[in-house]
């Protein structure tokens, strides 16, 4: 928990949302939702994040919000956060390549961490923005803060996809379907299906490998589907439905296994980058890489996976830091 004014610890933790678009919003109403913290809602846009703080404020007479919400321009305002949410950037547009997307974010990325860690240097920082993988390490060092409080959220979303599309194939409840999805948050992420299960039956003897790898593509595309069906923006419902997951982890202390992207110091003989891993969450950030049993066709995709995530972050930072990444 934060001191308030050098003095004796606040009672009510305080969560910074960087970024008033739809993802960062959801993040917001989820908070208020919860009653987990005061939420402060930052953007660079006058008025926006200011009118859906008054928005939820008065939703709160109606549902009985007992936690506050502020809207600002001003990161004075985030001053003594605990944790602070990163969903600020633009989304790939026609024509963008990926690394375009990467540079423009970056900068975002890098003036919004510098700006909002200056005033809260004890916080955890939770990565949204795309490139994640990239943009998590990114921040993690222009933050100066310890790894194992830098993470980005991919995991928990890739896999509640994962999770959603075997209940609708099965037609479960999907609370019965437990799975796990590692990698880089794009085409060369890594479902486990052997990992996956339904009532605790594996999913491997509920539907034919055919059927599985029809589920694991169509997690892979995940975001695309949805972006595709939309045509005029992305996901947001449950990209924010994931960030609050860990927040209330991180929050709570719940000591909960989830899928980050997490800085890697030798677990699945990777190292020296941020990738989506399985970890134990708490009130420290990340408590514990959990490193689980992978195939040998799994740890190839894992690592091809790895080596495209190395590939753009390398030219990320040599473009926006004009030094070569960290040595391993």
């Amino acid at each position: 928990m934060q001191q308030s004014n050098g003095s004796r610890p606040r009672p009510i933790p305080r969560v910074t949302v960087i970024g008033a678009g739809n993802v960062g919003s959801v993040v917001a109403k989820h908070l208020l939702d919860a009653h987990l913290a005061d939420v402060v809602l930052v953007d660079v846009v006058e008025g926006r994040p200011q009118g859906i703080a008054l928005d939820l404020s008065e939703s709160g007479a109606l549902v009985g919000y007992t936690r506050s919400i502020l809207g600002t321009n001003d990161y004075d305002d985030t001053a003594d956060s605990d944790l602070i949410v990163v969903t600020a950037g633009l989304p790939r547009k026609p024509g963008m390549s990926r690394d375009d997307l990467t540079q423009v974010n970056g900068r975002i990325v890098m003036q919004t961490v510098r700006a909002a860690i200056a005033r809260s240097p004890d916080a955890i920082l939770i990565v949204v923005t795309n490139p994640l993988d990239v943009m998590t390490e990114l921040a993690w060092r222009v933050s100066g803060l310890p790894c194992d409080r830098v993470m980005g959220m991919a995991g928990v979303l890739d896999t509640a996809r994962f999770r959603s599309f075997v209940a609708q194939e099965l037609r479960v409840p999907v609370a019965d379907v437990s799975a796990l999805v590692l990698g880089g948050h794009g085409d060369l992420m890594v479902p486990l299906p052997n990992f996956a299960t339904v009532g605790g039956v594996p999913l491997l003897h509920l539907m034919p490998e055919a059927v599985v790898q029809r589920l694991v593509a169509r997690t892979r595309n995940g975001g695309a589907e949805v972006v595709e069906l939309l045509k005029t923006g992305g996901a947001y419902y449950a990209p924010g439905a994931a960030v609050f997951q860990m927040v209330a982890a991180i929050l709570q202390d719940q000591h909960r296994i989830l899928p980050v992207s997490a800085y890697l110091r030798g677990e699945y003989d990777l190292k020296g980058l941020y990738l989506g891993v399985p970890c134990r969450l708490g009130k420290g950030g990340i408590e514990q890489v959990i490193e689980v049993g992978l195939t040998a066709a799994q740890r190839s995709a894992l690592h091809q996976s790895a080596a495209a995530v190395r590939a753009t972050r390398d030219r990320a930072m040599d473009a926006l830091l004009h030094k070569p990444p960290l040595p391993v």
